[in-house]
């Protein structure tokens, strides 16, 4: 049930609101000028909901938006491409995505190996980790690097950096999980970072890298499974430099590229850009932009973990500000407050069932000041937490140290204490979050019963609440995390309306937080591009502003909520231009 509606009332309702609004009235318009691309159908702003029939597009931007005859003012023929999209889906603005990490999943292409979600321990030690060997032998490579393996898939058979060493003890080897939040390490590696000394000593055991686990195994030394802030510190040791330089950089950019305008988004925010400990993405994205070849807007965040020196990566975070262009922005730090309550690292309240609390990688003083020497530079903070505990201390925070204006945001938010929603609307919290995650499988919803206390196993992942609040919320999708989840706006729309995976099925999550098409729509679009501070420029279609829009070859406004994911961009438009077509 859906707050007393069944799933059909509620489908019936949305889309007769979707329709009743679809009056050609005349919204907004500039002077009239000749254009040079008018567009005409059923078109969905994202200002306020409003449908309009057509608009104009001038020097990269709208020049009216309005009904169809407004528009033939601005039709000089001969010089005026005209689309007629009328009856063949919806138009609406290009999506964003508020939180990924496409530019290091796609780096590990290009270098390493991207594990699937169905692999196994055994192919994972049989096949990958021996051919990924072989390929960085080949190619000179002081790395052995891979990503993907699935926790849930290898947690009862975990490698060991033993059986790692059998297939190669020579050359550091890191292979990050699906997430990023856990790696498996061979011991060459482990001695590198100091962790364990060349005779075997142990030097670190445990918690003693702060803010993650050193996992130990029966014989009293590491096992070379890493969980969250050790697995980010063991990395910082790899010969990034080496690793993947500025050239390469700026191929993966490309292919980054093509896969956001082939899914509809023009907006993204990065999840991690100083993955490799340098700027080379920062150096690689303002030389992309100067080559006139960028038909996005990439914002960046600088990682900060809790075992490096703050004040030295708060004074780097600022500096990185120089690479700012209208398409380029360094505007963000990115820290990790927990883990994932799914595995058992989240920061929540009451504990877990076994009696522990997760992994909590900063104290509420901390956080303050971080971010009020941040924002203080002009850089928003953007918070990864999920525990409720873990969103109520970086709310607590961002209240004490931040300034409104910034837009400080938390990222992902599994669970989150009722008095935080309005605590969080009061003060300008911004959230960006995913309904992706309501897609978990049965078998899994039922192992997490005898985890996670009461309500706090099946009440995950909020969305609705943020809406009714007036908390400002965008959507992502944290890719190459959960790796067997949608990745695409209309895959993630279906699910926040249904909160079931489409190639799943199960039963529905957490129905009372589902939400309606023109809010997925709203946090699709215009909500990234506030989010993103851009909202004057982007996110809706609207005169004055850049002409970022999508044909899609549905209406999702209006077809059954469950072919909602087979909708697709027929077209991506950036500025005025065509930049992908299927």
């Amino acid at each position: 049930m859906y707050r007393g509606l069944t799933r059909r009332d509620f489908i019936k309702t949305a889309s007769m609101a979707a329709l009743a609004m679809a009056v050609p009235v005349e919204v907004f318009a500039a002077d009239k000028t000749d254009a040079d691309l008018v567009v005409y159908g059923k078109i969905f702003t994202s200002e306020n909901n409003k449908i309009v029939e057509a608009f104009a597009v001038k020097d990269g931007k709208f020049v009216y938006v309005g009904n169809k005859a407004g528009a033939q003012a601005f039709i000089k023929k001969g010089k005026t491409e005209i689309i007629d999209y009328t009856g063949k889906g919806l138009v609406m603005p290009s999506c964003g995505n508020g939180h990924a990490h496409y530019l290091s999943a796609y780096a590990v292409q290009s270098f390493g190996t991207m594990i699937a979600f169905e692999d196994d321990v055994n192919k994972f030690l049989t096949e990958i980790v021996p051919s990924t060997v072989k390929k960085a032998r080949e190619t000179g490579a002081k790395v052995v690097y891979g990503m993907g393996w699935e926790f849930q898939t290898f947690k009862n058979n975990m490698p060991t950096r033993q059986q790692l060493d059998a297939i190669c003890s020579d050359i550091p080897m890191y292979f990050a999980d699906e997430e990023n939040h856990k790696s498996l390490v061979n011991t060459i590696l482990l001695v590198k970072a100091g962790v364990m000394a060349e005779d075997g000593t142990v030097l670190k055991k445990g918690d003693d890298i702060r803010g993650g686990e050193i996992v130990m195994g029966s014989d009293g030394t590491p096992t070379g499974f890493l969980k969250e802030q050790a697995s980010t510190y063991v990395r910082s040791f790899l010969d990034n430099e080496s690793l993947f330089s500025v050239d390469m950089a700026k191929a993966t950019l490309s292919k980054v590229q093509e896969k956001l305008l082939s899914e509809g988004y023009t907006m993204y925010l990065d999840g991690y850009s100083s993955y490799f400990f340098n700027d080379v993405y920062y150096q690689a994205a303002q030389q992309f932009e100067k080559s006139g070849d960028m038909h996005f807007v990439l914002g960046f965040t600088y990682e900060i973990d809790s075992w490096m020196d703050i004040n030295e990566k708060l004074s780097k975070a600022a500096e990185v500000k120089k690479f700012n262009s209208s398409q380029v922005k360094a505007n963000w730090i990115k820290l990790f407050m927990d883990g994932t309550v799914e595995s058992g690292t989240g920061f929540i309240d009451p504990v877990y069932l076994d009696g522990h609390q997760g992994i909590v990688n900063w104290t509420e003083e901390e956080i303050t000041d971080i971010t009020r020497k941040a924002n203080a530079n002009g850089v928003t903070m953007h918070i990864h937490a999920l525990g409720n505990a873990g969103v109520n201390r970086v709310v607590n925070a961002y209240i004490n140290g931040g300034k409104p204006d910034m837009r400080n945001t938390i990222v992902h938010l599994r669970n989150v204490n009722e008095p935080d929603y309005k605590r969080m609307a009061d003060n300008n919290i911004y959230v960006t979050s995913g309904m992706i995650w309501h897609h978990n499988a049965d078998e899994i919803a039922e192992e997490l019963k005898t985890k996670l206390p009461g309500k706090m196993a099946y009440e995950g992942y909020p969305m609705k609440s943020f809406f009714d609040n007036g908390i400002p919320v965008s959507f992502h999708t944290d890719y190459p995390a959960l790796s067997n989840s949608p990745d695409d706006p209309f895959g993630i729309m279906e699910i926040s309306l249904t909160g079931v995976c489409y190639f799943e099925g199960g039963k529905t999550w957490w129905a009372e937080e589902l939400i309606t098409r023109e809010q997925a729509l709203t946090a699709l679009t215009i909500n990234c591009a506030k989010q993103m501070f851009l909202e004057n420029e982007r996110g809706s279609i609207k005169a004055g502003k850049y002409a970022d829009f999508l044909l899609v070859n549905k209406d999702v406004l209006t077809c059954p909520v469950t072919e909602i994911h087979t909708a697709k961009p027929a077209a991506t438009y950036f500025e005025g231009k065509k930049v992908f077509a299927m």
